[in-house]
């Protein structure tokens, strides 16, 4: 879907949205650490600039692909994302040719190309003429994701599901808030619809923390498929409940909104700093642990532990449009190995009688259900707790036949969609 622009951005924001493309596709940083828009002083251009790298890498397989067919041989590494990033403006972002085209070769200039001006002219003026025709024809499913994701999502879940998933990348996610008080009354306030996760969605745009409530801690940023581990998992009161990898900290704030007794538990630091900010705007209160969840030994057992473990994170393409390019195939081998570790470690922290809740924002197969399947083998202490259609809302097609649940991407696609998790829920026996 085409979004116009409002209005012509400036060279500073194609200059850093140049430079965040190079960073996340030659270095692999992801697109919140690459895209560094301080020096850009107008608000519509900082957005812009976002929604250009976004859009660039969401198109990517189509983009690429259209300029194989007017290049004999690959340009330079600043030139080839430099004409990706205007093919994005001229053929997705509906920016005036004219300014597409000319903004391009004045920055080939400034990063020392200039004879190559002359290239990136006539490409992006070949592609403002004939690229629309060529887009129409092409397969945006399966070009816009590398080879190997989609193949494997075609495996997993039938090439029907893969292209609704794949098209559910191409959107513009709305904005999710999980509210901390009556989810009626937020609704209502923010002018936002009322999810069956307790969710409050609004369209995305603008800042964040002009809205309503912000300030006071009313609600934080949570995709709708996040927040349902935290409810299968289903805190009560004064209940001692883990929360490992916990950072940047929404399945903690659900759990202290509930009453829980919280310990959130993560390795790095830093990202512990980011988690007790956000804990203080919201007034509510978790004790913080930095320390690596696979070796941590915890002075008690816990009544529920909720384990939402690192992983490929391509559940998140709709916000996260990087990690279709940053990820190889050999991280999801060990990334499951380490799912592996800490699943172990995380089972050793449950009362008998107790609650695990394993999940990940992956659409991969071998971060889900294999996981749980080998961990179940491997420990007789423990059975999969089902989870029942009536706990995700009544949508059965978010419940696997092992009872274990998986949202994708293109599940409640009318009204925007829904990040990609897969939880099971385990169940210590007494």
């Amino acid at each position: 879907m085409s979004v116009m622009a409002s209005n012509d951005p400036s060279s500073d924001a194609r200059a850093v949205a140049l430079d965040a493309l190079t960073q996340i596709l030659r270095r692999r940083l992801s697109l919140d650490d690459a895209l560094k828009l301080d020096g850009i002083a107008d608000a519509r251009d900082r957005a812009f600039a976002r929604q250009m790298v976004a859009t660039t890498l969401r198109r990517k397989g189509q983009i690429d692909a259209l300029l194989a067919r007017c290049l004999e041989k690959t340009p330079p590494a600043p030139i080839e994302d430099l004409l990706r990033l205007a093919v994005a403006q001229l053929l997705f972002l509906e920016v005036k040719p004219h300014a597409a085209v000319d903004s391009a070769v004045e920055l080939a200039k400034s990063l020392g190309f200039a004879p190559l001006g002359k290239l990136v002219n006539a490409v992006l003026r070949r592609l403002a003429t004939e690229g629309p025709d060529w887009v129409a024809a092409q397969d945006p499913a399966s070009l816009n994701a590398p080879a190997w994701l989609w193949n494997s999502w075609v495996a997993a879940y039938g090439e029907q599901t893969a292209r609704a998933i794949a098209a559910a990348h191409l959107e513009e996610p709305p904005l999710d808030l999980t509210p901390a008080g009556s989810a009626e009354a937020w609704a209502e306030r923010l002018d936002a619809e009322l999810l069956f996760t307790g969710s409050l969605r609004r369209a995305s745009g603008g800042s964040v923390a002009a809205l309503p409530g912000f300030d006071e801690g009313g609600w934080w940023v949570q995709d709708a498929a996040a927040t349902l581990p935290v409810r299968l998992l289903d805190p009560h009161p004064g209940e001692h409940i883990a929360d490992l990898c916990a950072a940047p900290g929404g399945k903690t704030a659900q759990l202290a909104a509930a009453g829980a007794v919280v310990t959130a538990l993560d390795r790095s630091a830093r990202r512990l700093t980011r988690l007790q900010e956000n804990l203080n705007r919201l007034n509510l209160s978790a004790e913080l642990v930095a320390a690596d969840a696979s070796a941590w030994q915890p002075p008690r057992l816990f009544d529920k532990v909720l384990l939402d473990a690192p992983c490929s994170a391509t559940g998140t393409l709709r916000r996260h449009p990087d990690v279709a390019w940053t990820k190889q195939p050999e991280d999801i081998g060990k990334l499951a190995a380490a799912q592996d570790r800490l699943l172990a470690a995380a089972s050793l922290m449950v009362k008998p009688g107790g609650t695990l809740v394993f999940c990940t924002c992956s659409l991969q197969p071998e971060e889900g259900p294999a996981r749980i399947e080998r961990f179940l083998r491997s420990d007789a202490r423990f059975r999969r707790q089902p989870i029942a259609a009536s706990e995700v809302g009544g949508l059965s097609d978010l419940v696997s036949a092992d009872g274990d649940m998986r949202s994708l991407p293109c599940h409640l696609a009318e009204i925007g969609g829904m990040d990609g998790f897969f939880a099971a829920r385990l169940y210590r026996i007494a």
